[in-house]
């Protein structure tokens, strides 16, 4: 994996900032730290950060905010601690761009192993240069959740399977993390990508919510893993935007078929 980076933790809690740091630092990261969320903001993008820790509770201003701010010039992995038990408040997250998402108290173990995880998932560096707005993922090369395929699989294509996957005037190449419909660059978030590509190689098989969860989030959701209600309501959330995204037609849908009850699959193939 390589040296893992520079990670910024954003936290007023004097406490919780020292022992995020030091679970960053044992991990190998180099640690900057800030108490608000406007110097959290000016310190990931000067010190360019690989990963953040972001608390939601923030005296200055919303994490959700601070968040919104960030992803519009970092790829940053950031993986947001509240206090908060709100179930809107996660899928909330999730919507704005964040990457994982834990509850406080937590145990440190826990935290590391997330990161760590993220920290294995295939990204690139240079997608934020090419594209200010910063949350394309479709249209540019920025980084990957992974993509699992529910079964242990791992979060790259294996080698028989093809780079670039066409369907119904939809191309997406996993390679370059870019997508196209009718030749025109879609933007789409890390999880919407990845989700988009799991059910682009399930050719038609059905995927439950949890197998998506697990595509979406990466390989510390393995098989055993507990899935919860909010993250199938989180896999519900990113499927609307694909969705809306798609101009997908609810009546006569191209891409994405809802399986009542179960999960979701890809449409038929169409002649024209």
């Amino acid at each position: 994996m390589g040296e893992p980076g520079v990670a910024v933790v954003i936290e007023d809690d004097e406490d919780v900032r020292n022992l995020v740091d030091a679970i960053l630092k044992e991990a190998g990261f180099v640690v900057h730290s800030a108490a608000t969320g406007r110097e959290g903001v000016e310190v990931v993008r000067d010190k360019r950060a690989a990963v953040v820790t972001l608390d939601v509770g923030l005296p200055d201003m919303d994490g959700h905010e601070v968040l919104r701010r960030i992803r519009q010039f970092s790829d940053a992995y950031v993986v947001m601690l509240t206090a908060r038990r709100d179930e809107p408040d996660t899928l909330t997250a999730f919507l704005t761009g964040a990457d994982d998402y834990i509850k406080k108290p937590f145990l440190p173990r826990k935290l590391r192993a997330r990161v760590t995880a993220m920290m294995r998932r295939p990204r690139t560096t240079d997608g934020f240069a090419s594209h200010p707005e910063g949350l394309g993922i479709g249209s540019v090369g920025v980084g990957s959740l992974g993509v699992g395929s529910g079964r242990g699989d791992s979060a790259r294509p294996h080698e028989s399977e093809q780079a670039v996957m066409k369907h119904n005037g939809l191309a997406l190449n996993y390679k370059s993390r870019m997508a196209t419909l009718q030749g025109l660059p879609l933007t789409l978030t890390r999880s919407e990508f990845d989700l988009l590509f799991d059910i682009l190689r399930s050719q038609g098989e059905v995927r439950s919510k949890a197998d998506l969860v697990r595509a979406a989030r990466g390989d510390y959701y393995d098989d055993n893993a507990y899935i919860s209600e909010a993250d199938e309501r989180a896999v519900e959330t990113h499927i609307g935007n694909l969705r809306r995204k798609l101009r997908e037609d609810p009546q006569s849908p191209r891409f994405l078929q809802t399986v009542r009850g179960v999960g979701y699959r890809l449409a038929p193939k169409r002649l024209a």
